[in-house]
């Protein structure tokens, strides 16, 4: 299998803590998403994902999938140990809430593309932009806080789904200069997370297009 990413998305990091806690090894290759205009938007790379958007993983028959969570399901598939959706039908649903409060209503508001949007088409300033950003991030992770459960991780003693967004979204979160003390329980999940090797070597820092 080959995934296709970058070392700072958000989405792609979720899919590389997945990949380390299962213990499937992959070929990386990077898609500079700034490089030359964006090495998203070439002709080879919009023929494995039309959004133009990372991460890809490519099968080894060829087939592409996108969109993190539905790959992080369909790693849970190929390999179901370690679990990353509960087995109890009420924590899976709470697990995907919080997962889908990220991956959905905050992260994609914060994005390159919204990003160069509000400065191209609505004029926006880069400290207006920054603004924007530090406000949707607060208010999906204040949400977050209040949904997570009073557990090592966010639902239970292991990482899920939820862990795997939610790491993430604080490295975005520190990024763009957002507070976040006043959120103890994720800082809690956090440091229990990045305790983790899994969580470690799929840390941006740690990729090979790390810069």
């Amino acid at each position: 299998m080959i995934l296709h990413d970058y070392y700072r998305s958000s989405a792609a990091y979720r899919v590389r803590i997945a990949l380390e806690l299962k213990g499937l090894e992959v070929e990386h290759r990077p898609v500079h998403l700034l490089r030359g205009g964006g090495e998203q938007f070439t002709a080879a790379y919009l023929a494995k994902n039309p959004q133009a958007l990372v991460p890809t993983l490519e099968l080894d028959d060829g087939v592409m999938l996108t969109q993190s969570l539905a790959i992080i399901e369909y790693l849970e598939s190929l390999r179901p140990t370690p679990r990353l959706i509960p087995q109890d039908s009420i924590l899976a649903a709470k697990t995907r809430a919080v997962a889908l409060v990220i991956a959905c209503d905050t992260h994609p508001l914060t994005n390159l593309r919204v990003g160069g949007y509000l400065a191209s088409e609505l004029k926006a300033s880069p400290d207006s932009i920054e603004a924007w950003r530090r406000f949707w991030i607060l208010e999906g992770l204040q949400a977050v806080e209040k949904l997570i459960a009073p557990t090592p991780f966010c639902f239970s003693a292991e990482p899920t789904l939820a862990d795997l967004c939610l790491i993430p979204q604080l490295f975005s979160a520190r990024r763009f200069a957002a507070p976040l003390d006043h959120l103890p329980r994720i800082l809690s999940v956090e440091a229990a997370c990045l305790e983790l090797e899994a969580f470690k070597r799929a840390h941006p820092a740690r990729q090979a297009d790390a810069e």
